[in-house]
């Protein structure tokens, strides 16, 4: 089991999960979680239907309120400093929410607002944008039209239009043709060469060992191994393929007191 010792969290890190703990009634989702992601880094966030990663992430990006620990974006408590710790980062939903009677030009534009970009840098940057993801056909249609694969398109679009220091990504891959996905990982890679901090949930394992410059495994709201891909597999020691080493680690039987959140985790 992963040992979240007190030393472990990062202190200088763009984004800090510090002894997260979340409950539902008696049920654990979320135990002693301590995650650090530095600026110029992709974490790859990895575990079984249920485990605890969507409840996580929305612990991170502040749908969800921790029982115990705290979230830290750029030094800012989410909780204790909402505004300016949401101000940096950027959320990718596994399911992709739209307001459908706005098309997707409209909408990005509505996002570029909400956080402030200048309305000439914003236009700009909508077309850019557009143009990487190849949306710019369906754009000026209302997003209720809109495939699931456009509708993940348009949301990684708006997830970018202020340029965040810290992207959280919830199953980025889901709906994408092969070409999209191939951007998507792309930008990923692009933005933390830029310096960006990502956190990446994702059942693709492939998609892991392409992008990811640590990973972390979670089982029943615990953290049981984490580390660069090559030290995974060094630890585990079953082979060479992160999906052998990811079989083996959340294979063990879960701590009495863990259990998954209502939903898919």
């Amino acid at each position: 089991m992963f040992d979240c010792a007190p030393g472990h969290c990062y202190n200088r890190k763009m984004l800090t999960i510090d002894h997260l703990n979340k409950q539902f009634g008696d049920k654990t989702a979320v135990h002693d979680l301590c995650i650090g992601v530095p600026e110029g880094h992709l974490y790859a966030f990895l575990g079984p239907n249920g485990a605890g990663k969507t409840t996580t992430l929305k612990c991170v990006v502040g749908l969800l309120r921790p029982t115990a620990g705290r979230v830290l974006v750029g030094g800012h408590d989410m909780v204790g400093d909402p505004v300016a710790a949401k101000s940096l980062l950027a959320y990718v939903p596994d399911r992709p929410y739209l307001y459908e009677k706005l098309s997707g030009r409209e909408f990005l534009a509505f996002v570029g607002r909400l956080y402030g970009v200048d309305r000439k840098v914003c236009a700009e940057r909508i077309g850019e944008l557009l143009a990487l993801f190849d949306a710019e056909e369906w754009a000026d249609e209302l997003t209720e039209n809109y495939s699931h694969g456009m509708r993940q398109k348009i949301v990684m679009c708006a997830a970018l239009i202020h340029d965040p220091k810290v992207l959280i990504i919830d199953e980025p891959m889901v709906g994408l043709d092969p070409r999209s996905a191939k951007t998507v990982k792309t930008v990923l890679r692009e933005r933390v060469a830029e310096g960006c901090a990502i956190l990446m949930s994702t059942h693709t394992l492939s998609v892991a060992e392409e992008v990811a410059d640590r990973v972390g495994i979670i089982n029943r709201g615990r953290l049981v191994a984490e580390g660069t891909v090559a030290e995974l597999q060094r630890t585990a020691a079953v082979s060479d393929r992160l999906e052998d080493v990811f079989l083996e680690l959340t294979n063990a039987d879960p701590a009495p007191d863990a259990a998954p959140a209502p939903g898919k985790g």
